[in-house]
């Protein structure tokens, strides 16, 4: 389905990213990895997904919270395959605390990441995919782009502007054969959300278990965590020939959450 293509997935070490990396694989495409954790692991990452695509797959480091290491991996990316044919914004950090104790730093921290990071993915993939008349671009947001919570104001604040950039490339890309579309999912039991539990514990003088039942899952109907694999899906989906009329589109999943 995406033989021959070439795939960036920033934050793909491990949770939705690593998922959506490993679905596009399996697709046959080759994978540009990103993201941070301990390097023996990431290798293992690297080559059981070779394994999977019989494409090639690397790994770059780029701190995404600096616009001029972000733009350097994509300058990489282009110059190991030639293109980058999919592109799947998903990196992201989390910060949970009232906005009038929310610390500057991870304010800055969470925009740099969630936000501006794919603003120059984008910039620097776009001319290359117009130059195709084809191209994915994919990112992934939350729930959190369509509705807001407590104690999250620079999460909520960076996938809303995750919403809004990307109707806009959706629209000035949709003459030269590129989709722009963002998934939204609500809770998936990733890394992110179990450190954030803690903190969210504490704002809101709650024990752990408490935060899980009645922050978390509350928000969705179903009662369920919404499943990695169930998103890396969708999104390998949105990288086929099959997805070509989806764009500017904000597409939920998460059990329900947005419905209410």
């Amino acid at each position: 389905m995406l033989k021959g293509k070439t795939a960036v997935v920033t934050g793909s070490t491990s949770g939705i990213g690593k998922g959506v990396a490993e679905a596009l694989a399996d697709a046959g495409a080759n994978v540009v990895l990103n993201g941070f954790g301990p390097l023996e692991e990431i290798e293992t990452l690297r080559t059981d997904l070779q394994r999977r695509s019989g494409a090639r797959a690397i790994y770059d480091g780029a701190d995404l919270s600096h616009s001029d290491q972000v733009r350097a991996m994509m300058a990489r990316a282009l110059d190991q395959f030639g293109s980058i044919d999919v592109l799947v914004n998903n990196a992201g950090i989390q910060h949970v605390a009232p906005i009038e104790d929310f610390p500057i730093e991870k304010w800055n921290a969470i925009l740099a990441i969630n936000l501006s990071s794919a603003f120059h993915t984008i910039a620097c993939a776009l001319p290359g995919m117009k130059k195709k008349r084809w191209g994915r671009i994919i990112n992934i947001a939350s729930a959190h782009a369509l509705v807001a919570s407590p104690f999250k104001s620079a999460y909520v604040a960076a996938k809303h502007g995750i919403a809004g950039l990307t109707k806009t490339v959706a629209l000035e890309a949709a003459e030269h054969g590129i989709t722009a579309n963002a998934i939204c999912p609500g809770y998936v039991w990733t890394p992110l959300v179990e450190k954030q539990v803690p903190d969210t514990a504490s704002a809101r003088g709650m024990s752990e278990r408490e935060v899980i039942e009645t922050v978390l899952l509350h928000a969705q109907p179903t009662k369920a965590f919404v499943e990695v694999e169930q998103v890396a899906a969708f999104a390998a989906f949105l990288a086929s020939d099959r997805g070509a009329s989806i764009t500017g589109s904000i597409l939920p999943i998460d059990g329900g959450w947005t419905a209410q």
